[in-house]
Formats: structure tokens, C-alpha cells, sequence
């Protein structure tokens, strides 16, 4: 994102904070879909990524005045994105299985070989992510995806630079690994 566009977006909110319905639609088809993708990554269910499209919007409509301009406007979306998100899967009533249970269970029909021999390499990435802890995939997310600095990572996810960067480096070791056992050729630097 360039300085231009920061400097807008924050223009934006402290009109919004003034209530000024036209910035919030300025704003909002501005970063409606980074929100949709960031959180449908996060909930893994379209419509809940949806509602929190609404929640996250709402949020920003009502606490515009607060925002005190620390990080960008697109990783202070971002971060509510997040809180939103993790609130909604601790709400989540339905029984899923967490990772590692679906990990476990054999599914024949997609073994490696057949992955990689219908699906493009894309889709066989999107398949290898899904292999990686949910911490690991949300780093890999914001900065890959999302194209977030370790240091917005750190403060979207409210945990030290440090820690960004360890997860980072191992969310790569495994992402490798996966592809490598998919049949991917090495595309992760």
C-alpha cells in the first residue's frame, strides 16, 4: 500500500468519526474484500466470513474516534478481523474436528499423486496450507497474502516480533515439506 493511500484511509476514519456515511462506503469498497478473504481464511465458513464483514464495519463505524493512527487503517482492520473471527469460532456451537484429528483420518481418494495430477500447483498449495497449524497459517496469511510487515503482523496478532518471525520460519519448514510430499516442485523461498 502506498503512503498516499495510508494517508487517505486515515483521512477516511476521522471523517467517519465525524459521521460521514460517504467515507465509511469509501472505506468499506476499499477493504471490504481483504476482510471477507482474511476472515474466511480464519472461520473457514462463507457466511460466517460474511457476517463478520458487517461486525467488523459496524466496529469501525462506532470506534473511528478511538483509532489512534499506531499502525495502518488496513491492519487496524485487520485486527478487528481477527478478534471478530476467533470470538465467532469460540461461539461456534457445531462439533468440528480440530487439525489434527482431521489429519489423521485416511482419505484415499486424495492421496498426493492424484492432487497434484488434477489440481494445478495453486490448488495443491492451498491444500498444503491447510496442513499447517492455525497459528502458522495466520502468519503465512497476513504476509504472504496480505503483504503485512512483521512488525503489523505482531501487532494484528498481539504477539512479539519475535514470535512472528519463529513462526514464520517454521511455517515455511513444513509448507516445504508438504509440497515436497504433494509432488510440488520447491516454490516457497
Amino acid at each position: 500500500m502506498n503512503t498516499r493511500q495510508g494517508t487517505a484511509d486515515e483521512e477516511l476514519i476521522a471523517r467517519i468519526a465525524q459521521g460521514d456515511r460517504m467515507a465509511m462506503q469509501v472505506l468499506y469498497g476499499r477493504h471490504h474484500v481483504r476482510v471477507y478473504r482474511f476472515g474466511l481464511r480464519l472461520v473457514r465458513n462463507e457466511q460466517t466470513a460474511e457476517d463478520l464483514i458487517s461486525e467488523v464495519f459496524l466496529d469501525v463505524w462506532r470506534q473511528a474516534g478511538k483509532f489512534e493512527g499506531r499502525s495502518a487503517v488496513s491492519t487496524w482492520l485487520l485486527a478487528i478481523t481477527r478478534f471478530k473471527a476467533l470470538s465467532a469460532m469460540r461461539r461456534r456451537k457445531d462439533a468440528e474436528l480440530d487439525d489434527e484429528s482431521a489429519a489423521a483420518i485416511e482419505d484415499p481418494s486424495d492421496d498426493p499423486e492424484v492432487t497434484v495430477q488434477k489440481k494445478d500447483t495453486g490448488n495443491a498449495l492451498r491444500k498444503c496450507l491447510e496442513g499447517l497449524s492455525p497459528d502458522h497459517r495466520e502468519i503465512v496469511d497476513l504476509v504472504y497474502y496480505h503483504e503485512k510487515s512483521v512488525e503489523e503482523v505482531a501487532n494484528i496478532v498481539g504477539i512479539p516480533e519475535n514470535t512472528v518471525k519463529t513462526r514464520l520460519f517454521y511455517a515455511r519448514k513444513k509448507l516445504a515439506d508438504l509440497l515436497q510430499a504433494a509432488g510440488v516442485q520447491r516454490g516457497w523461498p
